[in-house]
């Protein structure tokens, strides 16, 4: 049963983490927050979020930096299953090194998804700019 309530209230804490900024910037509304955010993305090379314009290297663009965005928080969520886990295997060697393998893995595919990030970044905008579409 304590288990069980520990668990629980990790949960609760976590969710609460994850609740408390949305909470802070009550003040401005949530479309101005969106509309400064997309504001600020139109000046990289492949994005055209706020100018709506449907050009194939636009939709990909933001289809590989959704996805990649993705995984950034999978890697996040990973390090901190693994730290959970670490913290509460209470001197269990099997348990630890189960969470040591776990970080290693998360980093390495962090490490993984910034050089996919890279290189995509990288081939758009020299495409972009040997083809001369976006001046």
């Amino acid at each position: 049963m304590k288990k069980i309530l520990k668990h629980v209230l990790v949960f609760v804490c976590l969710m609460a983490l994850l609740v408390l900024p949305s909470l802070v910037l009550a003040a401005s509304s949530a479309s101005d927050s969106l509309n400064k955010v997309g504001a600020g993305l139109s000046n990289a090379p492949y994005q055209n979020i706020t100018t709506g314009s449907n050009d194939l290297a636009g939709i990909v663009g933001i289809i590989i930096q959704a996805f990649l965005g993705l995984l950034g928080v999978l890697f996040l969520v990973y390090i901190i299953y693994a730290g959970y886990n670490w913290m509460v295997a209470q001197g269990d060697e099997e348990k630890v090194t189960k969470a040591k393998d776990t970080i290693q893995r998360a980093v390495i595919g962090l490490i993984v998804t910034i050089g996919a990030y890279a290189i995509s970044y990288w081939v758009f905008g020299s495409l972009l700019a040997g083809t001369n579409i976006m001046k």
